[in-house]
């Protein structure tokens, strides 16, 4: 039992690695979703004739759906089995997706994200609230580099595949890819996944606004709650007005926009597993240092460019990007280990929420700082925006920081005397 304290390196079930795959694919076609917003901003503020601050509004507008549906959920997340959780979202998700791509107006397509947001921003919190139920702390870094290669994966077949279908028969068919794949996935989530429901039995408050109330209230919690929102808003500032900003600033062709997205999720692929796995050896919150001091310099080199070869952007792409999602892996991986089992679903649903919304507040920000003359002229203020993303990211190290120390206290208790919960998970394991 002590080795889940210990930086002892402990393996995977057959099952847990199934587990892995579903769980990876999953968070394939949700980041997606998001991802694919980016790369397809220049086609859609071309077509639907929208403004960059009518751009925020539609990334943002997924996030505050989806940080109200979180809170809702919150109550509700930990009296379910989590398999029955997961799907009844990412099938809401699936019918979100569908309507973006028959969306033929910019009020269409913003009701759309709406709907998406709604069900999708709360299967992200479900999937980590399953790996830290199914995993212990030890393994949990490995996993979630696994899972983050979703984001890679993302790069290196989705958007690149997206983009050209979205070249050779509209941005329609880049969201019907996704909601094609999509019921895929959860096919196989019916049939392979075993029910989640070990955290039913430690259930202790009836009303699901009380045991809301209970998660929100927690001290320790809301110092992970602070810590997530300042790591999310990073990227939900500087990712909106990637590709405009690649082709009206950088002169990138729109037929070269999959490359530099292609690499730079080849690099995010070959990083994520052994970032994961150095996270479950060596202390995350330095491991999470490191990749923001890369990332702040990467963002401020980025955001200040001029027009220059197509090689030196795929490279400066490449580094800048395993700077940003070095910082992803230690950084949740210590925040899932702040709840306890019979909290946990409820602490994700909070902590998604609030991530969302806190990203949503980014996007609308970044549009207001970011300026366009008109569709096809440069981005103005872009490099402000590089320094304002660098100040958010030394913030957020100090928060990182103070939930490395509650974690590190909690496992030092574990040792001590292993709480009966986390008998409970051992004994799943």
């Amino acid at each position: 039992m002590e080795q889940s304290s210990t930086n002892t390196i402990l393996p995977f079930s057959n099952y847990q690695k199934l587990v892995i795959a579903l769980l990876a694919l999953l968070q394939f076609t949700i980041v997606l979703d998001f991802m694919v917003l980016a790369p397809l901003g220049d086609y859609l503020m071309k077509s639907l004739a929208i403004t960059p601050k009518g751009f925020g509004l539609v990334v943002s507008s997924y996030a505050f759906s989806a940080g109200a549906s979180g809170i809702l959920a919150a109550g509700f997340a930990d009296k379910f089995d989590r398999k029955k959780l997961l799907l009844f979202f990412y099938v809401g998700f699936i019918v979100g997706t569908l309507c973006c791509a028959l969306s033929t107006t910019y009020y269409m397509l913003l009701g759309a994200r709406i709907i998406t947001g709604l069900f999708g921003g709360v299967i992200g919190a479900i999937s980590m609230t399953i790996m830290a139920d199914l995993f212990e702390i030890n393994q949990r870094g490995r996993v979630m580099g696994f899972v983050q290669m979703a984001f890679a994966a993302s790069q290196v077949l989705g958007i690149p595949i997206g983009l050209y279908f979205a070249n050779l028969w509209g941005w329609h068919s880049s969201f019907l890819m996704i909601v094609v794949l999509a019921v895929v996935v959860a096919i196989f989530i019916i049939v392979k996944i075993k029910p989640i429901d070990k955290h039913l039995a430690l259930q202790s408050d009836k009303s699901a606004f009380l045991h809301l109330w209970h998660a929100v209230s927690n001290k320790s919690y809301q110092t992970g709650f602070i810590a997530t929102a300042f790591l999310s808003i990073g990227g939900f500032m500087l990712m909106p007005f990637s590709s405009a900003f690649l082709i009206n600033n950088i002169k990138i062709t729109p037929h070269q926009l999959p490359i530099v997205f292609m690499f730079t999720g080849v690099a995010s692929i070959i990083v994520m597993p052994l970032i994961g796995k150095l996270s479950d050896k060596v202390d995350k919150f330095m491991l999470f240092t490191a990749g923001s001091a890369l990332a702040i310099v990467m963002i401020l080199i980025y955001t200040n460019l001029a027009a220059i070869p197509l090689w030196q952007i795929v490279v400066i792409n490449m580094v800048l990007f395993m700077g940003i999602m070095s910082r992803m892996i230690p950084a949740t991986t210590l925040t899932m280990s702040i709840p306890d089992m019979k909290d946990r679903g409820a602490f994700m649903s909070v902590n998604a929420s609030l991530q969302q919304m806190a990203g949503g507040i980014a996007a609308l920000c970044a549009g207001l700082i970011v300026t366009q003359k008109s569709n096809t002229s440069p981005l103005e203020n872009y490099g402000t925006l590089g320094l304002v993303v660098s100040v958010i990211i030394a913030i957020c190290c100090f928060f990182v920081y103070r939930v490395s120390v509650m974690v590190k206290k909690k496992q030092a208790n574990v040792v001590e005397g292993l709480p009966k919960e986390e008998f409970q998970l051992s004994e799943v394991n």
